[in-house]
């Protein structure tokens, strides 16, 4: 039988995951966007989790909100990358640091 206690130690693997991801990945801006989405998904996985449990839809409502934000987070950031790339020819952190205003 599967506990929310299991659910819960998977979804804090999930977000040490992403963590770490973004502490030790900080050249590709692509691997930083993965890592955020992954830890989206950690989150929205114990709000499933505990809306299961408790028998209140309210957590599987808000994981629709959070899952709308995140798509809209991914398109942008994709497309702010892909104009970056196409101005500077590489999608590394440090060598897009400096903007013109």
């Amino acid at each position: 039988m599967i506990t929310l206690t299991h659910f819960l130690v998977l979804g804090a693997i999930l977000f040490s995951l992403s963590i770490a991801g973004i502490f030790l990945n900080r050249k590709n801006i692509i691997l930083l966007l993965m890592a955020i989405e992954l830890m989206l998904l950690a989150v929205n996985m114990n709000f499933v989790a505990f809306s299961y449990y408790l028998d209140d839809l309210a957590g599987q409502v808000f994981v629709f909100f959070i899952l709308t934000v995140a798509a809209a987070e991914a398109a942008i950031g994709l497309a702010i990358l892909v104009v970056l790339y196409r101005n500077r020819s590489t999608i590394n952190v440090q060598d897009i640091d400096n903007l013109k205003g």
